[in-house]
């Protein structure tokens, strides 16, 4: 007489759990790919112009868009490093430059005293800098960085990184680190940079917006 034998435990979960962890687990997945996609603290590059992005691929890494093809800056708000609430949209009507940094970003560190001098330079014409601070997963260290290198703009306080994923894609978004984007009067963006700028650079992109009526 052969021995009982126990009975087969079930190691499938049921069709429904096992859907709702397949799902789980691509959810998770494209949150990574997002991620990943903004690069760290790369030298950047161009995206190259395109009939469906509008924009053109400039020499030297900036990347500009004609006055009829720009696409209107996504909601862009938060809190800001000193805690204090910041919408972008309360900047139309002014050029904004949008720099995205990092404390621990040693590129950034080469470009802010570009974009400082830069940005007090410019403000009488209408001029105006936002920074968004990503990756820094304490204040402290981006309150030195702003401190040291006396920064005279606001920034807001991004550290996973989010912000910079309203952007739709194709668009002139901000897609490493550093990057600038910079938008026209009408909340429109007009140019992008995926590198740090010098400020003879900067200023050459800023003067024909300035010029815009």
């Amino acid at each position: 007489m052969s021995a009982s034998r126990a009975p087969r435990r079930r190691t499938t979960l049921p069709w429904p759990a096992a859907r709702g962890n397949r799902r789980t687990a691509l959810l998770a997945a494209g949150a990574a790919a997002a991620a990943l996609a903004l690069t760290a603290c790369g030298s950047g590059g161009t995206s190259g112009g395109s009939a469906d992005t509008k924009f053109v691929a400039g020499e030297g890494g900036i990347d500009t868009a004609k006055a009829g093809d720009r696409q209107l800056l996504p909601e862009i708000s938060g809190k800001t490093i000193e805690g204090k609430a910041l919408d972008l949209a309360d900047y139309k009507g002014k050029i904004l430059v949008v720099n995205v940094w990092g404390s621990w970003c040693a590129p950034c560190r080469a470009e802010m005293p570009h974009l400082v001098k830069v940005a007090n330079a410019t403000k009488a014409d209408g001029v105006e800098f936002v920074g968004i601070n990503t990756r820094d997963p304490n204040k402290p260290p981006a309150e030195k960085f702003q401190k040291e290198f006396d920064v005279p703009y606001p920034s807001l306080y991004d550290p996973m990184g989010k912000l910079m994923l309203r952007f739709p894609p194709g668009s002139l978004n901000p897609k490493a680190i550093p990057s600038t984007v910079i938008v026209d009067r009408e909340g429109r963006i007009a140019a992008r940079a995926l590198k740090p700028l010098g400020e003879a650079e900067l200023r050459k992109t800023l003067e024909p917006l300035i010029a815009e009526k």
